[in-house]
Protein backbone atom coordinates (compact mmCIF):
# COMPACT_ATOMS: atom_id res chain seq x y z
CA UNK A 1 0.00 0.00 0.00
CA UNK A 2 0.91 3.72 -0.23
CA UNK A 3 2.43 5.24 2.85
CA UNK A 4 -0.92 8.15 2.54
CA UNK A 5 -3.08 4.53 3.43
CA UNK A 6 -0.70 3.43 6.14
CA UNK A 7 -0.92 6.82 7.74
CA UNK A 8 -4.38 6.48 7.63
CA UNK A 9 -4.53 3.35 8.91
CA UNK A 10 -2.29 4.27 11.78
CA UNK A 11 -3.75 7.15 12.46
CA UNK A 12 -7.17 6.08 12.84
CA UNK A 13 -6.46 2.96 14.64
CA UNK A 14 -4.45 5.44 17.36
CA UNK A 15 -7.39 7.71 17.59
CA UNK A 16 -9.93 4.41 18.23
CA UNK A 17 -7.69 2.52 21.23
CA UNK A 18 -6.96 6.41 22.76
CA UNK A 19 -10.73 7.72 22.54
CA UNK A 20 -11.94 4.01 23.18
CA UNK A 21 -9.90 3.85 26.98
CA UNK A 22 -10.38 7.89 27.38
CA UNK A 23 -14.52 6.94 27.70
CA UNK A 24 -13.66 3.88 29.84
CA UNK A 25 -14.34 4.44 33.31
CA UNK A 26 -15.63 2.85 36.76
CA UNK A 27 -13.92 -0.12 35.54
CA UNK A 28 -12.85 -0.13 39.25
CA UNK A 29 -15.96 -2.06 40.06
CA UNK A 30 -17.31 -5.26 38.81
CA UNK A 31 -20.55 -4.07 37.32
CA UNK A 32 -18.78 -0.99 35.67
CA UNK A 33 -16.31 -3.18 33.69
CA UNK A 34 -18.62 -5.52 32.23
CA UNK A 35 -22.02 -3.41 32.34
CA UNK A 36 -20.76 -0.31 32.08
CA UNK A 37 -22.83 0.58 35.30
CA UNK A 38 -26.15 -0.22 32.87
CA UNK A 39 -25.55 3.51 31.67
CA UNK A 40 -25.26 3.50 28.21
CA UNK A 41 -27.82 5.22 25.83
CA UNK A 42 -29.60 2.99 23.55
CA UNK A 43 -28.34 4.39 20.16
CA UNK A 44 -24.70 3.42 21.58
CA UNK A 45 -25.95 0.07 22.42
CA UNK A 46 -27.71 -0.67 18.84
CA UNK A 47 -24.62 0.13 17.41
CA UNK A 48 -22.23 -2.08 19.13
CA UNK A 49 -25.19 -4.67 18.94
CA UNK A 50 -24.68 -4.57 15.10
CA UNK A 51 -20.53 -3.88 15.47
CA UNK A 52 -20.23 -7.04 17.41
CA UNK A 53 -22.54 -9.09 14.72
CA UNK A 54 -20.87 -7.61 11.62
CA UNK A 55 -16.59 -7.92 12.47
CA UNK A 56 -14.56 -7.93 9.96
CA UNK A 57 -15.98 -11.24 8.25
CA UNK A 58 -18.60 -8.68 7.32
CA UNK A 59 -16.42 -6.75 5.05
CA UNK A 60 -14.41 -10.38 4.08
CA UNK A 61 -16.70 -12.73 3.92
CA UNK A 62 -19.67 -11.13 2.84
CA UNK A 63 -18.58 -9.77 0.38
CA UNK A 64 -16.61 -13.09 -1.10
CA UNK A 65 -20.34 -14.90 -0.44
CA UNK A 66 -21.73 -11.91 -2.89
CA UNK A 67 -18.94 -12.28 -5.64
CA UNK A 68 -19.20 -15.90 -5.28
CA UNK A 69 -22.72 -17.03 -4.91
CA UNK A 70 -24.70 -13.52 -5.07
CA UNK A 71 -27.61 -12.21 -3.30
CA UNK A 72 -29.01 -15.97 -1.54
CA UNK A 73 -27.57 -14.83 1.32
CA UNK A 74 -29.63 -11.78 2.64
CA UNK A 75 -32.35 -14.36 3.11
CA UNK A 76 -30.77 -15.61 6.41
CA UNK A 77 -31.95 -12.45 7.95
CA UNK A 78 -35.41 -12.71 7.73
CA UNK A 79 -36.10 -13.65 10.42
CA UNK A 80 -34.48 -10.98 12.12
CA UNK A 81 -36.91 -8.80 12.70
CA UNK A 82 -39.22 -11.01 14.07
CA UNK A 83 -36.56 -12.60 16.44
CA UNK A 84 -36.22 -8.72 18.04
CA UNK A 85 -40.03 -8.05 18.40
CA UNK A 86 -40.03 -10.94 20.34
CA UNK A 87 -37.08 -10.61 22.54
CA UNK A 88 -37.97 -6.86 23.04
CA UNK A 89 -41.70 -8.45 24.73
CA UNK A 90 -39.59 -11.15 26.30
CA UNK A 91 -36.14 -11.54 27.75
CA UNK A 92 -34.58 -7.75 27.11
CA UNK A 93 -37.49 -6.73 30.15
CA UNK A 94 -36.97 -10.20 31.76
CA UNK A 95 -32.70 -10.22 32.14
CA UNK A 96 -33.19 -6.32 32.88
CA UNK A 97 -34.60 -6.89 35.91
CA UNK A 98 -33.42 -9.99 37.42
CA UNK A 99 -30.39 -8.04 37.44
CA UNK A 100 -28.34 -10.45 36.38
CA UNK A 101 -24.32 -10.26 35.05
CA UNK A 102 -24.78 -12.99 32.80
CA UNK A 103 -27.77 -14.93 31.13
CA UNK A 104 -27.04 -17.97 32.09
CA UNK A 105 -27.45 -16.30 36.10
CA UNK A 106 -30.94 -17.05 35.73
CA UNK A 107 -30.59 -20.90 34.67
CA UNK A 108 -29.75 -21.53 37.97
CA UNK A 109 -32.38 -18.92 40.17
CA UNK A 110 -34.81 -21.47 37.92
CA UNK A 111 -33.60 -24.64 37.77
CA UNK A 112 -29.65 -25.59 39.58
CA UNK A 113 -26.24 -24.86 39.47
CA UNK A 114 -25.36 -27.88 36.89
CA UNK A 115 -27.74 -26.43 34.21
CA UNK A 116 -26.47 -23.03 34.66
CA UNK A 117 -22.63 -24.13 34.32
CA UNK A 118 -23.38 -26.32 31.38
CA UNK A 119 -25.31 -23.67 29.09
CA UNK A 120 -22.49 -21.16 30.25
CA UNK A 121 -19.70 -23.95 29.41
CA UNK A 122 -21.56 -24.14 25.90
CA UNK A 123 -21.51 -20.30 25.11
CA UNK A 124 -17.63 -20.59 25.97
CA UNK A 125 -17.15 -22.85 23.56
CA UNK A 126 -18.82 -21.58 20.84
CA UNK A 127 -18.30 -18.04 21.42
CA UNK A 128 -14.46 -18.62 21.84
CA UNK A 129 -14.49 -20.84 18.53
CA UNK A 130 -16.05 -18.07 16.95
CA UNK A 131 -13.95 -15.53 18.15
CA UNK A 132 -11.33 -17.45 16.25
CA UNK A 133 -13.09 -17.03 13.20
CA UNK A 134 -13.65 -12.85 13.31
CA UNK A 135 -9.14 -12.83 14.14
CA UNK A 136 -8.44 -14.88 10.93
CA UNK A 137 -11.05 -12.65 8.36
CA UNK A 138 -8.66 -9.46 9.04
CA UNK A 139 -5.20 -12.23 9.09
CA UNK A 140 -6.41 -12.88 5.61
CA UNK A 141 -6.26 -9.36 4.51
CA UNK A 142 -2.74 -8.21 6.09
CA UNK A 143 -1.32 -11.87 4.65
CA UNK A 144 -2.61 -10.32 1.04
CA UNK A 145 -1.20 -6.44 1.89
CA UNK A 146 1.90 -7.36 3.64
CA UNK A 147 2.90 -10.52 2.48
CA UNK A 148 3.31 -12.01 5.91
CA UNK A 149 2.91 -15.12 7.78
CA UNK A 150 -0.76 -16.05 7.83
CA UNK A 151 0.09 -16.67 11.87
CA UNK A 152 2.30 -13.89 12.52
CA UNK A 153 -0.67 -11.70 11.05
CA UNK A 154 -3.26 -13.35 13.64
CA UNK A 155 -0.88 -12.63 16.41
CA UNK A 156 -0.80 -9.05 15.42
CA UNK A 157 -4.12 -8.49 15.45
CA UNK A 158 -5.14 -11.44 18.51
CA UNK A 159 -2.17 -10.00 20.90
CA UNK A 160 -3.06 -6.03 20.84
CA UNK A 161 -7.08 -6.57 21.07
CA UNK A 162 -6.92 -8.68 24.04
CA UNK A 163 -4.26 -6.72 25.66
CA UNK A 164 -6.86 -3.50 24.76
CA UNK A 165 -9.98 -5.49 25.61
CA UNK A 166 -7.96 -6.39 29.26
CA UNK A 167 -8.02 -2.75 29.96
CA UNK A 168 -11.08 -0.57 28.51
CA UNK A 169 -14.01 -2.84 29.82
CA UNK A 170 -17.39 -2.59 28.21
CA UNK A 171 -18.03 1.08 28.06
CA UNK A 172 -14.29 1.48 26.28
CA UNK A 173 -15.38 -1.42 23.76
CA UNK A 174 -19.23 0.35 22.94
CA UNK A 175 -17.77 3.56 22.16
CA UNK A 176 -15.03 1.68 19.96
CA UNK A 177 -18.14 0.02 18.36
CA UNK A 178 -20.23 3.12 17.17
CA UNK A 179 -16.66 4.58 15.50
CA UNK A 180 -16.33 1.21 13.92
CA UNK A 181 -20.18 0.82 12.35
CA UNK A 182 -19.44 4.64 10.91
CA UNK A 183 -16.05 3.58 9.09
CA UNK A 184 -17.55 0.52 7.78
CA UNK A 185 -20.50 2.31 6.38
CA UNK A 186 -18.52 4.81 5.27
CA UNK A 187 -16.43 2.58 3.59
CA UNK A 188 -18.53 0.45 1.82
CA UNK A 189 -20.35 3.08 0.39
CA UNK A 190 -17.34 4.88 -0.71
CA UNK A 191 -15.91 1.26 -2.71
CA UNK A 192 -19.96 0.80 -4.05
CA UNK A 193 -19.48 4.40 -5.69
CA UNK A 194 -16.10 3.70 -7.09
CA UNK A 195 -16.96 0.19 -8.37
CA UNK A 196 -20.35 1.81 -10.09
CA UNK A 197 -17.81 4.84 -11.92
CA UNK A 198 -15.75 1.99 -12.43
CA UNK A 199 -17.92 0.65 -15.08
CA UNK A 200 -16.51 0.62 -18.75
CA UNK A 201 -17.33 3.51 -21.32
CA UNK A 202 -20.86 2.62 -22.51
CA UNK A 203 -21.86 0.22 -19.51
CA UNK A 204 -24.81 1.60 -17.07
CA UNK A 205 -25.79 0.54 -14.07
CA UNK A 206 -28.62 -1.13 -15.38
CA UNK A 207 -26.32 -3.42 -17.95
CA UNK A 208 -24.08 -4.11 -14.94
CA UNK A 209 -27.12 -5.71 -13.07
CA UNK A 210 -28.28 -7.14 -15.94
CA UNK A 211 -25.14 -9.21 -16.13
CA UNK A 212 -25.74 -10.35 -12.79
CA UNK A 213 -28.48 -11.43 -13.17
CA UNK A 214 -27.78 -13.61 -15.94
CA UNK A 215 -25.09 -15.04 -13.96
CA UNK A 216 -27.76 -15.74 -11.05
CA UNK A 217 -25.94 -13.33 -8.97
CA UNK A 218 -28.94 -11.31 -8.50
CA UNK A 219 -31.51 -13.60 -6.94
CA UNK A 220 -32.86 -13.18 -3.61
CA UNK A 221 -35.50 -14.99 -2.52
CA UNK A 222 -35.63 -18.65 -3.35
CA UNK A 223 -39.26 -20.45 -2.21
CA UNK A 224 -37.79 -24.05 -2.16
CA UNK A 225 -39.11 -26.11 0.46
CA UNK A 226 -35.41 -28.08 0.42
CA UNK A 227 -34.06 -28.53 4.07
CA UNK A 228 -30.77 -28.94 2.21
CA UNK A 229 -30.85 -25.43 0.72
CA UNK A 230 -29.14 -23.41 3.38
CA UNK A 231 -30.17 -20.14 1.84
CA UNK A 232 -34.47 -19.97 0.87
CA UNK A 233 -36.93 -17.82 2.31
CA UNK A 234 -37.94 -20.59 4.40
CA UNK A 235 -34.77 -21.19 6.02
CA UNK A 236 -34.46 -17.87 6.70
CA UNK A 237 -37.76 -16.81 8.27
CA UNK A 238 -38.40 -19.57 10.64
CA UNK A 239 -34.66 -21.34 10.66
CA UNK A 240 -33.28 -17.73 11.06
CA UNK A 241 -36.04 -16.96 13.43
CA UNK A 242 -34.88 -19.74 16.05
CA UNK A 243 -31.20 -19.01 15.31
CA UNK A 244 -31.58 -15.14 15.88
CA UNK A 245 -33.44 -16.07 19.01
CA UNK A 246 -30.61 -18.19 20.08
CA UNK A 247 -28.29 -16.02 19.19
CA UNK A 248 -29.10 -12.31 20.36
CA UNK A 249 -31.20 -14.31 23.43
CA UNK A 250 -28.81 -16.93 24.80
CA UNK A 251 -25.66 -15.46 24.02
CA UNK A 252 -23.85 -13.22 26.28
CA UNK A 253 -21.99 -11.51 23.90
CA UNK A 254 -25.50 -10.06 22.51
CA UNK A 255 -27.06 -10.14 26.33
CA UNK A 256 -24.30 -8.18 27.57
CA UNK A 257 -25.21 -5.87 24.95
CA UNK A 258 -28.26 -4.33 25.78
CA UNK A 259 -27.54 -5.27 29.95
CA UNK A 260 -25.51 -2.46 29.54
CA UNK A 261 -28.29 0.04 28.44
CA UNK A 262 -29.99 2.82 30.96
CA UNK A 263 -33.33 1.06 31.49
CA UNK A 264 -35.59 -1.49 29.68
CA UNK A 265 -37.10 0.59 26.92
CA UNK A 266 -33.50 1.61 25.91
CA UNK A 267 -32.55 -2.28 25.85
CA UNK A 268 -35.31 -2.52 23.47
CA UNK A 269 -34.39 0.70 21.66
CA UNK A 270 -31.33 -0.79 20.80
CA UNK A 271 -32.77 -4.16 19.49
CA UNK A 272 -35.08 -2.84 17.36
CA UNK A 273 -32.45 -0.82 15.47
CA UNK A 274 -30.70 -3.88 14.39
CA UNK A 275 -34.31 -5.01 13.13
CA UNK A 276 -35.11 -2.45 10.90
CA UNK A 277 -31.07 -2.05 9.58
CA UNK A 278 -29.23 -4.91 9.46
CA UNK A 279 -30.98 -6.75 6.35
CA UNK A 280 -30.34 -3.39 4.32
CA UNK A 281 -26.75 -2.90 5.56
CA UNK A 282 -25.98 -6.90 4.66
CA UNK A 283 -27.78 -6.42 1.64
CA UNK A 284 -25.83 -3.34 0.40
CA UNK A 285 -22.65 -5.56 1.37
CA UNK A 286 -23.78 -8.36 -0.48
CA UNK A 287 -24.32 -5.83 -3.21
CA UNK A 288 -20.19 -4.59 -2.88
CA UNK A 289 -19.35 -8.78 -3.73
CA UNK A 290 -21.94 -8.87 -6.70
CA UNK A 291 -20.05 -5.23 -8.07
CA UNK A 292 -16.87 -6.26 -7.72
CA UNK A 293 -18.08 -9.81 -9.87
CA UNK A 294 -19.18 -7.30 -12.22
CA UNK A 295 -15.85 -5.56 -12.23
CA UNK A 296 -14.32 -8.40 -12.93
CA UNK A 297 -16.18 -9.45 -15.70
CA UNK A 298 -14.49 -6.60 -18.05
CA UNK A 299 -10.94 -6.20 -16.07
CA UNK A 300 -9.20 -9.34 -15.70
CA UNK A 301 -8.84 -10.98 -12.46
CA UNK A 302 -5.82 -13.57 -10.90
CA UNK A 303 -6.90 -16.52 -11.61
CA UNK A 304 -6.63 -17.26 -7.95
CA UNK A 305 -7.06 -14.69 -5.44
CA UNK A 306 -5.19 -16.90 -3.11
CA UNK A 307 -1.81 -16.43 -4.09
CA UNK A 308 -0.39 -17.90 -0.89
CA UNK A 309 1.14 -21.08 -2.84
CA UNK A 310 1.93 -19.19 -6.01
CA UNK A 311 5.66 -19.31 -6.17
CA UNK A 312 5.76 -22.70 -4.78
CA UNK A 313 4.05 -24.27 -7.38
CA UNK A 314 6.03 -21.89 -10.22
CA UNK A 315 9.22 -23.18 -8.97
CA UNK A 316 7.84 -26.75 -8.86
CA UNK A 317 7.89 -29.46 -11.18
CA UNK A 318 4.21 -28.79 -12.07
CA UNK A 319 4.67 -24.82 -13.09
CA UNK A 320 4.26 -25.55 -16.57
CA UNK A 321 0.73 -27.02 -15.72
CA UNK A 322 0.46 -24.22 -13.99
CA UNK A 323 1.23 -21.36 -16.49
CA UNK A 324 -1.23 -23.76 -19.02
CA UNK A 325 -4.02 -23.09 -16.82
CA UNK A 326 -2.90 -19.29 -16.69
CA UNK A 327 -3.63 -19.35 -20.48
CA UNK A 328 -6.49 -20.94 -20.82
CA UNK A 329 -7.85 -18.66 -18.02
CA UNK A 330 -6.87 -15.80 -19.70
CA UNK A 331 -8.64 -17.19 -23.11
CA UNK A 332 -11.51 -18.00 -21.10
CA UNK A 333 -11.56 -14.67 -19.79
CA UNK A 334 -11.85 -12.95 -23.23
CA UNK A 335 -14.60 -15.83 -24.07
CA UNK A 336 -16.80 -14.05 -20.96
CA UNK A 337 -15.88 -10.40 -21.64
CA UNK A 338 -17.19 -10.97 -25.27
CA UNK A 339 -19.96 -12.64 -24.09
CA UNK A 340 -21.01 -10.08 -21.77
CA UNK A 341 -20.50 -7.40 -24.85
CA UNK A 342 -22.37 -9.65 -26.94
CA UNK A 343 -25.77 -9.84 -24.98
CA UNK A 344 -25.49 -6.09 -23.39
CA UNK A 345 -25.62 -5.11 -27.40
CA UNK A 346 -28.49 -7.51 -27.78
CA UNK A 347 -30.80 -6.14 -24.52
CA UNK A 348 -29.70 -1.98 -26.22
CA UNK A 349 -30.87 -3.32 -29.59
CA UNK A 350 -34.52 -4.66 -28.34
CA UNK A 351 -33.28 -8.67 -30.06
CA UNK A 352 -35.23 -10.73 -27.80
CA UNK A 353 -33.97 -14.20 -29.65
CA UNK A 354 -30.53 -12.39 -29.27
CA UNK A 355 -30.67 -12.07 -25.69
CA UNK A 356 -31.64 -15.56 -25.32
CA UNK A 357 -28.68 -17.23 -27.14
CA UNK A 358 -26.06 -14.78 -25.56
CA UNK A 359 -27.50 -15.73 -22.26
CA UNK A 360 -27.14 -19.06 -22.60
CA UNK A 361 -23.55 -18.17 -24.50
CA UNK A 362 -22.68 -16.04 -21.59
CA UNK A 363 -23.63 -18.88 -18.86
CA UNK A 364 -21.25 -21.14 -21.38
CA UNK A 365 -18.24 -18.87 -20.73
CA UNK A 366 -18.85 -18.43 -17.11
CA UNK A 367 -18.84 -22.21 -16.51
CA UNK A 368 -15.34 -21.54 -18.52
CA UNK A 369 -14.26 -19.54 -16.40
CA UNK A 370 -15.24 -21.60 -13.26
CA UNK A 371 -13.89 -24.81 -14.74
CA UNK A 372 -10.16 -23.46 -15.08
CA UNK A 373 -10.65 -21.90 -11.34
CA UNK A 374 -11.35 -25.30 -9.91
CA UNK A 375 -8.81 -27.17 -11.84
CA UNK A 376 -5.97 -24.57 -10.60
CA UNK A 377 -7.35 -24.79 -6.68
CA UNK A 378 -7.21 -29.03 -7.38
CA UNK A 379 -3.77 -28.43 -8.55
CA UNK A 380 -2.91 -26.09 -5.82
CA UNK A 381 -4.13 -28.29 -3.23
CA UNK A 382 -2.25 -31.25 -4.75
CA UNK A 383 0.90 -29.48 -5.06
CA UNK A 384 0.89 -27.93 -1.55
CA UNK A 385 -0.94 -30.19 0.56
CA UNK A 386 -3.53 -28.00 1.49
CA UNK A 387 -6.55 -29.94 1.28
CA UNK A 388 -8.52 -26.57 2.69
CA UNK A 389 -7.49 -24.36 0.29
CA UNK A 390 -9.97 -21.59 -0.13
CA UNK A 391 -10.06 -18.49 -2.67
CA UNK A 392 -13.70 -16.87 -1.86
CA UNK A 393 -12.09 -14.77 1.16
CA UNK A 394 -9.38 -13.28 -0.48
CA UNK A 395 -11.73 -12.02 -3.35
CA UNK A 396 -12.61 -8.31 -1.80
CA UNK A 397 -8.94 -8.13 -0.29
CA UNK A 398 -7.03 -8.19 -3.16
CA UNK A 399 -9.41 -6.27 -4.67
CA UNK A 400 -9.08 -3.02 -2.45
CA UNK A 401 -5.44 -3.57 -2.32
CA UNK A 402 -4.80 -3.71 -6.09
CA UNK A 403 -7.75 -1.42 -7.61
CA UNK A 404 -9.16 1.20 -5.04
CA UNK A 405 -7.44 4.93 -5.34
CA UNK A 406 -4.79 6.05 -2.88
CA UNK A 407 -6.33 7.20 0.69
CA UNK A 408 -9.74 5.04 0.34
CA UNK A 409 -7.79 1.71 0.24
CA UNK A 410 -6.44 3.14 3.76
CA UNK A 411 -10.07 3.74 4.17
CA UNK A 412 -11.05 0.18 3.99
CA UNK A 413 -8.28 -1.43 5.49
CA UNK A 414 -8.92 0.50 8.73
CA UNK A 415 -12.45 -0.66 8.60
CA UNK A 416 -11.41 -4.07 8.38
CA UNK A 417 -9.45 -3.57 11.38
CA UNK A 418 -11.82 -1.57 13.57
CA UNK A 419 -14.51 -3.84 12.88
CA UNK A 420 -11.92 -6.80 13.86
CA UNK A 421 -10.65 -4.83 16.82
CA UNK A 422 -14.03 -3.47 18.44
CA UNK A 423 -16.01 -7.26 17.64
CA UNK A 424 -13.26 -9.29 19.20
CA UNK A 425 -12.85 -6.98 21.92
CA UNK A 426 -16.60 -7.35 22.76
CA UNK A 427 -16.47 -10.84 22.53
CA UNK A 428 -13.60 -11.21 24.65
CA UNK A 429 -15.39 -9.31 27.27
CA UNK A 430 -18.56 -11.28 27.35
CA UNK A 431 -16.26 -14.53 27.16
CA UNK A 432 -14.67 -12.65 30.62
CA UNK A 433 -17.59 -12.25 32.01
CA UNK A 434 -19.18 -15.45 31.38
CA UNK A 435 -16.13 -17.40 33.17
CA UNK A 436 -15.68 -15.11 36.08
CA UNK A 437 -19.27 -14.99 37.06
CA UNK A 438 -20.57 -17.93 36.04
CA UNK A 439 -17.33 -20.15 37.14
CA UNK A 440 -14.62 -18.72 39.21
CA UNK A 441 -16.99 -16.25 41.37
CA UNK A 442 -19.98 -19.11 41.71
CA UNK A 443 -17.82 -21.92 42.03
CA UNK A 444 -14.08 -21.39 43.13
CA UNK A 445 -13.84 -18.37 44.91
CA UNK A 446 -17.06 -16.75 45.98
CA UNK A 447 -17.61 -13.48 48.28
CA UNK A 448 -14.00 -11.92 47.14
CA UNK A 449 -13.84 -8.20 46.69
CA UNK A 450 -14.18 -6.60 43.68
CA UNK A 451 -10.59 -5.52 42.49
CA UNK A 452 -9.74 -9.03 43.14
CA UNK A 453 -12.34 -10.05 40.48
CA UNK A 454 -11.05 -7.79 37.79
CA UNK A 455 -7.89 -9.44 38.32
CA UNK A 456 -9.23 -12.76 37.27
CA UNK A 457 -10.97 -10.79 34.39
CA UNK A 458 -8.17 -9.31 33.18
CA UNK A 459 -6.57 -13.23 33.16
CA UNK A 460 -9.62 -15.11 31.78
CA UNK A 461 -9.41 -12.28 28.52
CA UNK A 462 -6.62 -13.36 28.35
CA UNK A 463 -6.67 -16.65 28.04
CA UNK A 464 -9.45 -16.33 25.49
CA UNK A 465 -7.38 -14.19 23.87
CA UNK A 466 -4.50 -16.42 23.21
CA UNK A 467 -7.32 -19.46 22.45
CA UNK A 468 -8.92 -17.57 19.45
CA UNK A 469 -5.57 -16.57 18.02
CA UNK A 470 -4.23 -20.30 18.34
CA UNK A 471 -7.99 -21.20 16.49
CA UNK A 472 -7.56 -18.48 13.86
CA UNK A 473 -4.80 -20.10 12.19
CA UNK A 474 -7.14 -23.41 11.76
CA UNK A 475 -10.74 -21.15 10.71
CA UNK A 476 -8.95 -19.19 7.75
CA UNK A 477 -9.23 -21.87 5.39
CA UNK A 478 -12.57 -23.43 6.49
CA UNK A 479 -14.37 -21.78 3.42
CA UNK A 480 -16.44 -18.77 3.89
CA UNK A 481 -15.89 -17.14 6.27
CA UNK A 482 -19.19 -15.52 6.85
CA UNK A 483 -20.87 -18.97 6.69
CA UNK A 484 -18.02 -20.57 8.98
CA UNK A 485 -18.90 -18.02 11.97
CA UNK A 486 -22.89 -19.07 11.53
CA UNK A 487 -22.47 -22.69 11.33
CA UNK A 488 -20.42 -22.81 14.55
CA UNK A 489 -22.89 -21.00 16.19
CA UNK A 490 -25.78 -22.75 14.93
CA UNK A 491 -24.44 -25.99 16.35
CA UNK A 492 -25.02 -24.66 20.14
CA UNK A 493 -27.78 -21.62 19.81
CA UNK A 494 -30.77 -24.06 19.54
CA UNK A 495 -29.97 -26.02 22.59
CA UNK A 496 -29.57 -22.67 24.71
CA UNK A 497 -32.71 -21.65 23.28
CA UNK A 498 -34.40 -24.46 24.55
CA UNK A 499 -33.32 -24.77 27.81
CA UNK A 500 -34.42 -20.73 27.84
CA UNK A 501 -37.61 -21.69 26.96
CA UNK A 502 -37.93 -24.18 29.28
CA UNK A 503 -36.93 -21.81 32.44
CA UNK A 504 -39.38 -19.06 31.31
CA UNK A 505 -42.48 -20.78 29.08
CA UNK A 506 -43.45 -24.40 31.02
CA UNK A 507 -43.41 -23.31 34.49
CA UNK A 508 -43.69 -27.75 34.86
CA UNK A 509 -39.63 -28.10 33.97
CA UNK A 510 -37.77 -29.60 36.39
CA UNK A 511 -33.55 -29.04 36.78
CA UNK A 512 -33.17 -32.51 35.15
CA UNK A 513 -35.52 -32.18 32.45
CA UNK A 514 -33.58 -28.39 31.38
CA UNK A 515 -30.03 -30.46 32.18
CA UNK A 516 -30.60 -33.99 30.20
CA UNK A 517 -32.36 -32.08 27.91
CA UNK A 518 -30.02 -29.28 27.53
CA UNK A 519 -27.59 -32.45 26.53
CA UNK A 520 -30.46 -34.38 24.54
CA UNK A 521 -30.07 -30.88 22.34
CA UNK A 522 -26.58 -30.85 21.64
CA UNK A 523 -26.14 -35.18 20.69
CA UNK A 524 -28.81 -34.86 18.43
CA UNK A 525 -28.01 -31.37 16.72
CA UNK A 526 -24.17 -33.60 15.82
CA UNK A 527 -26.30 -36.74 14.61
CA UNK A 528 -28.12 -34.66 12.66
CA UNK A 529 -24.93 -32.91 11.13
CA UNK A 530 -22.91 -35.99 10.92
CA UNK A 531 -25.76 -38.21 9.01
CA UNK A 532 -27.94 -35.89 7.02
CA UNK A 533 -27.35 -33.30 4.36
CA UNK A 534 -29.96 -30.60 6.44
CA UNK A 535 -28.63 -27.17 5.98
CA UNK A 536 -26.78 -25.88 9.36
CA UNK A 537 -29.48 -22.96 9.33
CA UNK A 538 -32.16 -26.05 10.58
CA UNK A 539 -29.64 -27.03 13.26
CA UNK A 540 -31.09 -24.28 16.00
CA UNK A 541 -34.63 -25.67 15.18
CA UNK A 542 -34.09 -29.24 15.83
CA UNK A 543 -31.49 -28.52 19.47
CA UNK A 544 -34.44 -26.25 20.38
CA UNK A 545 -37.39 -28.54 19.81
CA UNK A 546 -34.94 -31.73 21.33
CA UNK A 547 -34.75 -30.14 24.94
CA UNK A 548 -37.88 -28.89 24.75
CA UNK A 549 -39.20 -32.25 23.94
CA UNK A 550 -36.88 -34.33 26.21
CA UNK A 551 -36.57 -31.69 29.05
CA UNK A 552 -40.50 -31.83 29.40
CA UNK A 553 -40.68 -35.33 29.31
CA UNK A 554 -38.54 -36.11 31.81
CA UNK A 555 -40.35 -33.28 33.85
CA UNK A 556 -43.24 -35.14 33.82
CA UNK A 557 -42.37 -38.21 35.26
CA UNK A 558 -41.09 -36.42 38.05
CA UNK A 559 -42.96 -35.19 41.09
CA UNK A 560 -43.79 -31.70 41.25
CA UNK A 561 -41.77 -30.15 43.35
CA UNK A 562 -43.11 -28.51 46.75
CA UNK A 563 -43.65 -24.35 46.43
Amino acid sequence: MHPIDWAIVAGYLTWVIYDGLKRSKDTDAIEGYFLAGRSLPWWAVGLSVMATQMSAITLVGTTGQGYSDGMRFVQFYFGLPVAMIILSVTLVPFFYRAKVFTAYEYLERRFDKKTRALASLLFLVSRGLAVGVIISAPAVVLSIVLGWNLVFTALAIGVPTTLYTMFGGVQAVTWVDVKQMVVIVGGVLAAVTILILGLPDGVGLGDALHLAGAAGRLTTIDFSLDLNETYTFWSGLLGGVFFMLGYFGCDQSQVQRYLTAQSVDAGRRSLMMSAFWKIPLQALILLTGVLVFIFYLFTEPPMLFNGAHDSQIRMGARATEYVGLETQFHQAFEQQREAADRMMAARRNGDVAGSADTRVAFAASQQRVADVRASAASLVQEVSGDTAFTDVNYVFPSFITTHLPIGLTGLLIAAVFAAAMSSIAAELNALSAATVIDFYRRHLKPGASDRHYLFVSKLSTAFWGIFATVFALYAANLGSLIEVVNRVGSYFYGSLLGVFVLAIAVRRATANGAFWGLLAGMTLVGVVEATTDISYIWYTVVGTVAVVAVGMGISLLQPVPAR
